[in-house]
């Protein structure tokens, strides 16, 4: 059992740990200038992708700053600065731009990576803490890192430089995604799979088409109406005119408002006119809000004049996991 004078001294520590990070990345916002602006200008007029490599500990956040890049729609790709010797450096092509990854600026193995960029004349961002190392010396865009303690109380081991550097690799993805206009819908295409890939379906994907859905011609006597919603289940029918265009909607809850004489009437008398609805587009997320703020059931999907292409229910994004 860990006594009462141990457990306080771990959460000082963690605090600690916290602190010093929280305080490089203070010092790496205020140092965000024109240098990082050079780098997006560079990536944004690239014609192939951004290789980013690094060894150690870089490298791990070389890998994550890569699959950031590539999932906010810049072609990134992770080089081992190791193997690039034996091979690799053919993963390089004269479009691309590469970024390289060193705390102290003279890692051994990125040697050989920046004489080939230099032969063949291939944009080259370093990162590094030490502004006159050989590869902020050697890059086309050097981007210094501000000067900060490690976490740890040697000064030694790779932490608050790390959190810097990815931070930086961050920033310079979130920059490019929205220079690029960058839509959620085409972030989906790239997350298709769990809890992401469900907040990023759209309506168009979970609706209900065809003959699923709960329509009657304008003019149709209400005991029509009330077969087709009761065939179709949604608990409320489209009102349509001669060229499908939706021009109301009977639900439910209008039946019960008019149930004197209810059978007599036509749905034009008492359907909902200007109804609420949404288009395919729309992230299936979004509508399930729209219902919950509306407390409805289901809406109905329209394209263009009006014209009704699918009914979704709010069980429809429940069951898909959107939430």
């Amino acid at each position: 059992m860990i006594n009462e004078k141990k457990t306080k001294e771990f959460i000082k520590t963690g605090k600690r740990v916290v602190e010093r990070e929280a305080r490089a990345l203070d010092l790496l916002e205020k140092s965000i200038e024109e240098s990082f602006s050079k780098a997006v200008e560079i990536i944004l007029a690239a014609k192939g992708r951004v290789i980013v490599s690094g060894m150690g500990k870089s490298g791990h956040i070389a890998r994550k700053i890569t699959a950031t890049l590539a999932s906010t729609g810049t072609p990134s790709h992770f080089l081992h600065p190791g193997e690039a010797s034996h091979g690799d450096l053919g993963m390089i092509t004269s479009g691309d731009v590469v970024i390289l990854l060193s705390n102290s600026g003279e890692t051994p193995e990125l040697a050989n990576v920046i004489s080939y960029v230099h032969r063949f004349k291939i944009p080259l961002i370093g990162v590094a803490s030490n502004t006159s190392s050989s590869l902020l010396k050697n890059a086309d865009v050097p981007i210094t890192l501000p000067s900060a303690k490690e976490a740890c109380n040697s000064d030694i081991v790779p932490t608050t430089s790390t959190t810097m550097t990815l931070a930086l690799g961050d920033a310079l993805a979130i920059t490019l995604m929205e220079q690029r206009e960058f839509t959620p819908e085409r972030f989906k295409t790239l997350h298709p799979g769990g809890n992401l890939g469900a907040k990023l379906i759209t309506v168009e994907n979970i609706m209900h088409i065809d003959d699923e859905i709960p329509t009657v011609q304008s003019g149709t006597d209400m005991v029509s109406v009330f077969l087709e919603m009761s065939t179709k289940g949604f608990g409320a029918v489209a009102i349509i005119n001669t060229s499908g265009a939706l021009i109301g909607v009977i639900t439910d809850g209008d039946l019960r408002r008019n149930i004197q004489n209810l059978m007599s009437k036509t749905c034009d008398e008492i359907m909902t006119k200007k109804p609420l609805s949404i288009k395919k587009e729309i992230l299936a997320s979004s509508a399930l809000n729209l219902m919950n703020d509306k407390k409805i059931s289901s809406v109905f999907v329209l394209g263009k004049e009006n014209k009704v292409l699918g009914i979704l229910h709010i069980h429809d994004c429940l069951r898909a996991g959107v939430i």
